[in-house]
């Protein structure tokens, strides 16, 4: 048992550094207001994440293989649209910077600030992004629970669940600290420009390559 949950918790942290999921929380953890924020907003992410997770385990332990290749296939068309659709929002956000930039380039006065739109939608938008990678991205999970260790106990494979969820948490925190506290301390409204543009250029181009791969 101590060997499976410790797998369990590998697992965990290596599926939240899945790029799919890396590159669409990304398109929102650089609206967070600070350091505290950004470890909030993983937690959104993760708890939506692990509804769903649970959710996908009981109904593979009841179904099995009868689901597994036409169910989990189609699902990962939900990230590709999902990563395409962050990846215009955050490209739609550079450009407000943009023309905010160029704006205040022809007054004579000087300030600086950071023009974002944060607010506490991020926290629902963060477990609504959570729950469609539940749904869509579980191949760890999967090989966890239902092939490599062979459970017959849907109790265990709940609990596998849990510490897989635990993993997948502190990954998600470690991500994003490690994104967000950059640049907070630059505090710069021309990096937010390059990492809004930046970042939405990437999702789409990973959501296409999803799409036709």
């Amino acid at each position: 048992m101590f060997e499976f949950l410790a797998l369990a918790l590998f697992l965990g942290i290596k599926h939240s550094f899945d790029a799919d999921h890396l590159i669409a929380v990304s398109n929102l953890l650089q609206k967070a207001k600070s350091l505290r924020h950004s470890v909030q907003m993983a937690i959104s992410w993760a708890i939506g994440h692990m509804a769903t997770a649970v959710l996908v385990t009981i109904v593979l332990f009841v179904f099995r293989d009868s689901i597994l290749s036409f169910i989990l296939d189609k699902m990962e068309m939900l990230i590709a649209i999902m990563l395409v659709v962050l990846g215009l929002a955050s490209l739609y956000q550079a450009r407000i910077f943009h023309s905010h930039r160029h704006v205040h380039e022809t007054k004579k006065h000087v300030h600086s600030h950071i023009h974002l739109q944060r607010n506490d939608h991020t926290h629902r938008h963060m477990f609504g992004i959570g729950i469609v990678h539940g749904l869509a991205s579980n191949d760890e999970l999967l090989l966890l629970l239902t092939v490599s260790l062979g459970l017959t106990s849907l109790g265990g494979m709940l609990v596998g669940v849990g510490v897989f969820s635990l993993g997948v948490v502190l990954g998600m925190i470690a991500f994003s600290l490690f994104l967000t506290y950059p640049i907070l301390k630059i505090s710069s409204e021309k990096l937010n420009q390059i990492v809004n543009a930046s970042i939405g250029s990437i999702s789409i181009l990973y959501g296409i390559f999803l799409f036709v791969g």
